[in-house]
């Protein structure tokens, strides 16, 4: 699967985990940046996970930045873009299943490695459920023409 990464500079060192271990588990993963740690805004990365995610189709994100919420909203302003910040691995398995998101938005200061490793396997590995989840993915998807 093609995966897509990037973060701001308070995401840095956990996106390059994320990206390491979706690489071990057999993923094509494409590192947006930035490449070092130096001070970035986080909606220029997020834009940029969001537009590769969005076109395409099949793909999925990954985006890191302090909280994860920041970058995460960004990633949402791109049509087809569904972006959750996830805390836990419940929210990553039910973000995919229920939501069928497509970027999973993480934060450095809010959650601790080892645990954001297990989310991202996590919503690596969860399909989307559809059936009735799929009436209101079309609803959330229809919000950017409305």
């Amino acid at each position: 699967m093609n995966v897509y990464a990037g973060s701001d500079h308070a995401g840095f060192a956990l996106k390059q985990r994320l990206v390491e271990e979706a690489r071990k588990l057999g993923h094509e993963v494409t590192d947006l940046g930035p490449e070092a740690a130096d001070r970035v805004d986080y909606p220029d990365f997020g834009a940029k996970v969001g537009r590769a995610v969005a076109g395409d189709p099949g793909s999925l994100g990954i985006l890191c930045c302090g909280s994860g919420i920041g970058i995460g909203i960004a990633a949402n302003k791109v049509a087809g873009v569904r972006a959750a910040t996830v805390w836990d691995e419940s929210s990553a398995r039910l973000c995919r299943l229920h939501n069928d998101a497509n970027v999973i938005s993480i934060g450095e200061r809010l959650v601790a490695e080892a645990r954001a490793v297990e989310m991202l396997k996590t919503f690596l590995s969860t399909e989307f459920e559809g059936g009735r989840h799929q009436g209101r993915v079309d609803k959330i998807d229809a919000l950017h023409t409305a």
